[in-house]
């Protein structure tokens, strides 16, 4: 998609730390609605400021996908916080072949740059690899398509497995609460008494691998905010392994909130199974909402939970 000479934007930058035209357009897959970076045409934008993802397969794969977006020229900042990938910045920038400014402020390392009027054999060989090292891929290991920046990406995290192991076979409609590349839904489709399942996630990248992943017509995908859910109601059954990290920093109200939305989407009667790490305190909260709290696992730091409405 041509965004002619627009102004990206990526993430949610500090507002104080860079200059961000009103106009500017998002193109972080974490923003519901935003446009896809990846679509974005070479050499059409601007200018660029992105706060950048932690993991490095990740970030390598915006700056290099940003710096093709950009016109020569353009101006391109990118912030961190230094224990979360921003000390790296600086120099993975120049291996794309930019010369980099950077300054510390309030806790984030600031570099500055420009798209460089053109790119050496080695820089875009560089940015080929980044951009194939980030980009859509099959993991061998779990049979699953994924791609680096969307949670536990290449392997099913240990809270997963547990929930995995313990879940009864469901009936009737039911949701995915955060559902990242499909793994649980696709085991709650493997009760024949499913008629449907809703599969939400923030992630753009993560519904579009679960599309590949579930190929079943039971299945609905939405790109959406769970803390915004608004059409699913009179639910039978909602599944969940709720994240408690926002931007990289532990936010426990996140959870928080999903558990909230669970209440909400159920009927009266309705079942919410639910995994989470042994030092988050859902339990106050599901005890709050839910008539009837029953603590079914609890193994290798991690609990879950069926809570009846």
């Amino acid at each position: 998609m041509n965004l002619d000479p627009l102004f990206g934007v990526f993430g949610a930058p500090l507002p104080d730390l860079a200059t961000i035209p009103v106009a500017a357009v998002q193109v972080s897959p974490q923003v519901p609605g935003s446009r896809a970076l990846e679509d974005v045409a070479r050499a059409s934008l601007a200018g660029m400021v992105m706060a950048a993802p932690p993991g490095t397969a990740e970030r390598r794969y915006v700056q290099a996908l940003s710096l093709r977006a950009l016109k020569p020229g353009a101006p391109f900042t990118v912030m961190a916080p230094k224990e979360k990938g921003g000390s790296r910045i600086a120099k993975e920038l120049e291996s794309f072949g930019c010369s980099v400014e950077a300054a510390s402020r309030r806790h984030q390392r600031i570099c500055q740059t420009v798209c460089p009027a053109a790119f050496d054999a080695e820089a875009e060989t560089l940015m080929d690899a980044a951009i194939t090292a980030g980009g859509l891929s099959f993991v061998e290991a779990m049979g699953l398509w994924s791609q680096p920046g969307i949670f536990s990406w290449n392997r099913v995290d240990p809270g997963t497995a547990l929930l995995l192991s313990v879940l009864p076979a469901f009936a009737g409609h039911g949701a995915d609460l955060g559902c990242g590349i499909g793994v649980i839904a696709r085991a709650v489709l493997a009760s024949a008494n499913i008629t449907e399942i809703d599969l939400i996630d923030i992630d753009r990248r993560a519904i579009t691998v679960a599309r590949r992943n579930i190929t079943d017509r039971r299945a609905t995908f939405h790109w959406a905010d769970v803390r915004k859910l608004a059409a699913l109601k009179g639910l039978d059954f909602v599944v969940m392994n709720p994240p408690f990290h926002d931007g990289g920093l532990e936010d426990r109200a996140l959870g928080q909130a999903f558990v909230q939305q669970c209440h909400h989407v159920l009927r009266d009667g309705g079942a919410a199974w639910l995994v989470a790490n042994l030092h988050l305190p859902y339990e106050s909260v599901l005890s709050a909402d839910f008539s009837q709290v029953t603590l079914r696992a609890e193994r290798g730091g991690f609990k879950v939970y069926e809570a009846k409405k």
